[in-house]
């Protein structure tokens, strides 16, 4: 058996599958080049690792001056304490605090070289939430497996990056998710102590199998072997609250952002907590943040439109979804149109040329999608052929589909039940499970 690779020194704990540094029970938030320049350093702790060496490490894809080392190095200090590096005149660096055995996971084998490399590229990639960042994670891990197929932690973090990708509608599901069960089995073939293991396939049981169970059983193992993985806290209470636990699933994210307190994406999680309770007014702070922490977030700014919406203030709705199309490169052409539809008639005007394309273009909108602006529009028979349709393409994004507040158009229609029910998921319709 394998183990993960980790390393702790002084108060601190440096675990580079996770990209994370701990002080104790604390995040430590670094620079990501700076965390890069740490993570080769500590990898020859005690060795002198010459600048041309750290330069190529860190940047290997870019020519930059040797001065930016010392920036770094810098900032390093002030983190670990002065005497954690040494400076080797004209020469390079030399880590030297030292260093303890971990005790909690058996050693780590070594990866074939630059197996570590693209493994945290892709990590990087993976951790930014982002669709645009999602396919370079994927060639990254992909990499990583074919340099080391031994590797574990490669094959984990394709099985995550593939679920994303079938999350974010970048690949067909079906295909997405079959060969991220496969790297997770691989991984946790390779390494039965694999975390990341155990969160990929709970993700593909949570979200492509609708395995409830079996998907809570594979999320509490990987917490059980590393408390500390912010992402399996979020996907964790993602899966309660779709079981309608609420409150338990806003205490996970909770505790992830604890772990990970400048994620936009756990702010932004949060905030999908507090909209599936109805509380618009807090969903809308969270979101908020999450754009304080990344503009640009492709995901966060269409939340806010939706809770600004329910809220009953349409101008913001507007408002924030033009600005998303115009922050994403939408063309000139289809921002005045969205502008113009949006001014003549608001968001009913919206929903009424969406189904209106979707009659001229069958296959260029998901069911699910159809679905809900059908049920907006008061076409319910039309609504439930669509929802029928997805949950028979067992549709990611339909997991919630007993709490999140956009289905309460769909709702009271004995249909619905049906739908709950196809799926193994609780009708909460009459209970307090939304905090009314």
């Amino acid at each position: 058996m394998t183990g993960r690779e980790g390393y702790e020194f002084g108060d601190f704990r440096l675990e580079p599958a996770e990209r994370r540094l701990t002080c104790g029970r604390d995040t430590v938030t670094l620079p990501p080049k700076t965390y890069d320049l740490l993570v080769a350093l500590v990898r020859r702790a005690g060795e002198l690792v010459t600048k041309r060496e750290l330069l190529d490490a860190v940047w290997p894809d870019a020519f930059v001056e040797e001065g930016i080392l010392a920036v770094h190095i810098s900032g390093l200090r002030k983190t670990l304490g002065e005497d954690a590096i040494e400076t080797v005149p004209r020469a390079g660096y030399r880590f030297r605090a030292a260093m303890r055995t971990r005790k909690d996971r058996p050693s780590a084998r070594t990866a074939e070289p630059g197996a570590y490399e693209q493994f945290g590229r892709g990590r990087f990639h993976l951790l930014a939430a982002s669709m645009f960042e999602i396919s370079k994670a994927v060639a990254a891990f992909r990499a990583a497996a074919e340099l080391d197929p031994q590797y574990a932690p490669a094959h984990a973090g394709l099985a995550l990056a593939r679920c994303a990708e079938a999350s974010y509608r970048l690949a067909a599901p079906a295909e997405a998710y079959a060969e991220a069960r496969a790297a997770a089995l691989r991984a946790l073939a390779l390494d039965g102590a694999s975390a990341d293991a155990q969160l990929a396939l709970g993700t593909v049981m949570f979200y492509a199998e609708w395995n409830w169970k079996s998907a809570e059983r594979s999320l509490e193992r990987a917490l059980e072997i590393n408390p500390h993985l912010s992402e399996a806290w979020l996907t964790h209470g993602q899966l309660l609250e779709a079981l309608g636990r609420l409150e338990a699933g806003l205490a996970n994210k909770l505790h992830a952002l604890e772990r990970d307190p400048f994620s936009a994406l756990a702010n932004l999680q949060i905030s999908l907590s507090y909209w599936n309770q109805r509380r618009y007014d807090d969903a809308i702070e969270w979101a908020s943040r999450a754009l304080e922490l990344d503009p640009r977030h492709p995901h966060a700014r269409e939340h806010l439109a939706a809770a600004y919406l329910k809220k009953g203030d349409e101008p913001r709705y507007v408002a924030e979804n033009l600005k998303h199309a115009e922050l994403h490169g939408a063309p000139a052409e289809a921002l005045a149109e969205l502008r113009r539809v949006f001014e003549a008639g608001g968001q009913k005007a919206i929903v009424r040329m969406v189904l209106d394309r979707a009659a001229q273009q069958p296959g260029a909108f998901p069911s699910m999608q159809l679905a809900l602006f059908h049920g907006q529009a008061g076409e319910m028979d039309a609504a439930f052929a669509e929802l029928t349709r997805a949950i028979d393409g067992r549709d990611p994004a339909l997991v919630h589909l007993a709490v999140a507040p956009q289905w309460d158009c769909l709702r009271g229609d004995p249909r619905f039940d049906s739908a709950l029910a196809r799926m193994g998921l609780p009708n909460l319709s009459s209970s307090t499970a939304f905090g009314r």
